[in-house]
């Protein structure tokens, strides 16, 4: 891939990942606990795509997986204690609030201080990936 592509591309996952951080404080204002957690999910995948771009120069896996997406990416390994802690909680946030019987489960455990505590560490892993 060119060098001016793999920049554009670059970009693009991060200027969605922040699009969506953006969602994420909405969403926690409006008091939509079950989406914050999901749209910090989204963050952090869209993050790890660019990461993947950067080192890998070619199209990131087609995967949710953020734990994966870390690993391919080549950073897992430098991820505090604390951030991988983030990845567990954050996993299955994409997939099981997609669906009903999950969404109940998540949604109860679910409370403001939890959400704004994901959207903290999500904004703070965010500045940390794009160092």
């Amino acid at each position: 891939m060119p060098d001016n592509k793999k920049q554009e591309h670059i970009a693009h996952w991060i200027d969605l990942a922040q699009y969506d951080l953006d969602t994420a404080e909405t969403l926690l204002k409006n008091e939509r606990f079950l989406y914050v957690g999901f749209m910090c999910h989204q963050v952090i995948e869209k993050l790890l795509k660019a990461l993947y771009v950067k080192i890998k120069t070619g199209v990131p896996p087609f995967s949710h997986n953020i734990r994966y997406l870390a690993s391919e990416s080549e950073i897992y390994l430098l991820f505090s204690e604390n951030q991988k802690k983030l990845l567990d909680v954050l996993g299955p946030l994409n997939i099981e609030t997609r669906y009903p019987d999950y969404k109940r489960k998540i949604f109860e455990t679910l409370t403001a201080e939890k959400c704004a505590d994901l959207l903290d560490q999500t904004k703070e892993l965010f500045k940390w990936l794009q160092k």
